[in-house]
């Protein structure tokens, strides 16, 4: 494998969970292969799991992480072919993936959507030309379309906490004061799609995800008929996909409480609002899954870098 931008790039789920569990268990064991690897982290938005995760990743593996926020301390980068540099772009991405190339053997980059052009934010345009003008591999630490390191990490979790063959596995709106991206969810339900599990989807209407991505997914707009007998809920919010980056809905009757997920175990990619998308019960309690989500976040992402590695 030499680059991992999509969750597609991932071959065999099962094998790579239990590959992902055995680093786990002994996350120090290939600590020589990163000896001399240089990894650089390239962020245009905010993190904060993703960015120690990785960084704790590329330690285990021996690898020397370099971290740069590049929309605060960088030269503004310019994507665009052809473009008269005269506003306020002062390098071209021609040339900034080609440096960056030298000074490290694995780039990571994570840039976030306008949400505001669906084709320019579908064109993929940032990650899509760190891979074109890359001269080594590209990871997605969440793209405009997509966040695979999270989607793998969520099926790690799942596979260590189900409890029977074929789990119910629910993904369901929750509201939101802001307009978020539809990354995870297009990554959680690409993942949910490659694993053994009864997946449905629960969100209002007019917030249904990108057809192409949840192809033949029941996607419920009864919330609580989309939650009976859930094993697992994973809640996020999402924009509308239609209505493209707008908010429709935000009152409180979609967020996530006790009484609606039962036993269910309950899942969340972090930072979360409580109160708003989920009740403190539920991320208090004991059925709450998110602290051991955001554990799994090393694993997936050093199981990612030992593959690229490997690959040479």
């Amino acid at each position: 494998m030499k680059n991992y931008t999509h969750i597609n790039d991932i071959d065999d789920i099962n094998s790579w969970i239990k590959e992902a569990k055995a680093l786990k268990k002994n996350p120090l064991k290939d600590i020589e292969l990163g000896k001399n690897k240089t990894l650089g982290l390239l962020f245009f938005n905010s993190s904060l799991r993703t960015r120690l995760s990785t960084q704790k990743a590329a330690l285990n593996l021996g690898m020397n992480p370099i971290v740069m926020n590049v929309s605060g301390d960088a030269w503004g980068i310019e994507f665009l072919d052809g473009t008269v540099m005269n506003g306020n772009t002062a390098e071209h991405i021609k040339e900034a993936a080609q440096v960056v190339s030298q000074y490290c053997d694995v780039i990571a980059v994570r840039a976030f959507p306008t949400l505001i052009e669906k084709d320019k934010d579908e064109s993929e345009l940032v990650l899509s030309s760190f891979v074109k003008y890359a001269s080594v591999p590209i990871i997605n630490m969440e793209s405009a379309t997509g966040h695979p390191l999270q989607g793998f990490t969520d099926a790690i979790t799942i596979s260590e906490n189900a409890t029977k063959k074929k789990p119910k596995v629910v993904l369901s709106w929750a509201p939101h004061i802001k307009a978020l991206p539809h990354a995870v969810g297009n990554s959680f339900v690409q993942t949910m799609q490659k694993m053994d599990v009864e997946f449905v989807i629960t969100n209002p209407e007019g917030y249904n995800l990108n057809p192409e991505i949840t192809k033949d997914t029941p996607i419920y707009h009864n919330q609580k008929e989309a939650l009976k007998d859930a094993d697992f809920v994973y809640t996020k919010n999402w924009s509308s996909y239609d209505d493209y980056g707008k908010i429709l809905k935000t009152d409180s009757d979609w967020m996530i409480t006790n009484e609606k997920i039962g036993n269910a175990k309950f899942m969340h990619c972090l930072p979360v609002r409580r109160n708003l998308v989920v009740e403190d019960a539920v991320l208090d309690g004991e059925n709450s899954l998110v602290i051991e989500q955001a554990n799994n976040r090393t694993f997936a992402a050093q199981l990612v870098l030992k593959k690229i590695l490997e690959n040479g």
